[in-house]
């Protein structure tokens, strides 16, 4: 982005958005190895608006991944790790009770961790469902409210939760209603052969990666503008009755899909809809063009959806995963695009 377009509040071009986007992903590669397309994942959720759920088995980078994505945009940063004994006044902050100069006592209210640009939640089912409550106002309304005061979060604002799918004792699974306010849910794959060695290289010798800030000077009225031309890219008719039909055919009671039917308890709700879109605008924004076009959808049709679809004991016992429902209803879709 030029100084021009920063000073202004002229909107970014399409060129100027991919070059941002493709220099954060390279400033982030610096220091992670692999797992490229859950990184174009994570930062097409963060320039979409929403929040990223990160599911993985320990030690494969997912914390490391969100502490490099703070640098790479030189926003404020902070983590906290979700446990079992932490309460809801450690992560939005509580009132305290403090003496004037004068003698007089006031109280006062101290930020919690969660007044930054960017949230690490790690482990984020190891909080009772009280703490992980905590998260929902900031994450749909960008406040918290504390002792019937509200104070306004940062923005931009980004949570990133991580989750441990392998460890279930002292785990509180996240409730549907939670699921739901994350725009997507990113697997983490194990690392092939090379990237294991690669890892082993870049991390056992004397030199750190060091992560550069793309945004030197005003990161969040930077980021803020490339979120706003997001929200200007055009979603044609066809396109928007394409997400509609598409995130219909995931409920049970109303679809004639008989896989659906069969492996379905519930199906997406309409903020699957929305991530369809939001995620396939920046899609369409790293391709040059300022339209959503039916690839776009299809491409992250299942980070968008599968976190909010609740599957039955029919589908557990054959392995059938939210991910191949929606990879086949993307293919009996494209006949819709006709």
């Amino acid at each position: 982005m030029t100084a021009h377009a920063a000073v202004t509040g002229e909107l970014p071009t399409p060129a100027q958005f991919a070059e941002v986007f493709e220099s954060i992903e390279k400033e982030i590669g610096k220091a992670v190895v692999g797992h490229r397309g859950a990184l174009r994942q994570i930062l097409a959720a963060f320039f979409g608006g929403g929040h990223v759920l990160i599911e993985g088995v320990p030690g494969i980078g997912k914390t490391l991944i969100v502490r490099s994505l703070g640098e790479a945009l030189g926003l404020s940063f902070s983590r906290v790790q979700f446990t079992i004994d932490l309460m809801p006044a450690d992560v939005t902050g509580t009132r305290i009770l403090e003496e004037s100069a004068g003698g007089g006592r006031t109280m006062n209210f101290v930020k919690g961790p969660i007044f930054a640009h960017v949230m690490l939640a790690d482990e984020i089912n190891r909080a009772t469902p009280k703490t992980q409550s905590a998260l929902l106002e900031a994450m749909a309304e960008l406040q918290v409210t504390v002792a019937g005061t509200t104070h306004k979060l940062p923005s931009p604002f980004f949570v990133l939760a991580t989750l441990n799918p392998i460890e279930m004792e002292g785990t509180y699974p996240l409730p549907e209603a939670q699921l739901d306010r994350f725009l997507f849910k990113v697997p983490l794959s194990y690392p092939g052969v090379e990237e294991i060695r690669e890892i082993v290289r870049e991390t056992t010798g004397a030199d750190a990666a060091t992560i550069e800030p793309v945004f030197p000077t005003e990161a969040d009225t930077q980021v803020n503008q490339l979120r706003r031309l997001v929200r200007e890219v055009i979603v044609a008719p066809e396109v928007e009755n394409y997400v509609a039909r598409l995130v219909r055919e995931t409920i049970p009671e109303v679809t004639e899909n008989e896989r659906v039917k069969r492996f379905v308890s519930f199906g997406s709700s309409p903020r699957g809809a929305q991530s369809l879109v939001l995620g396939a605008k920046v899609m369409a924004l790293l391709a040059g063009r300022v339209n959503v076009a039916f690839s776009d959808i299809e491409s992250i049709a299942a980070v968008a959806l599968s976190h909010r679809m609740v599957l039955n004991f029919a589908a557990e016992t054959e392995g059938v995963t939210p991910g191949s429902v929606i990879e086949h209803l993307v293919e009996i879709g494209k006949k819709w695009q006709r």
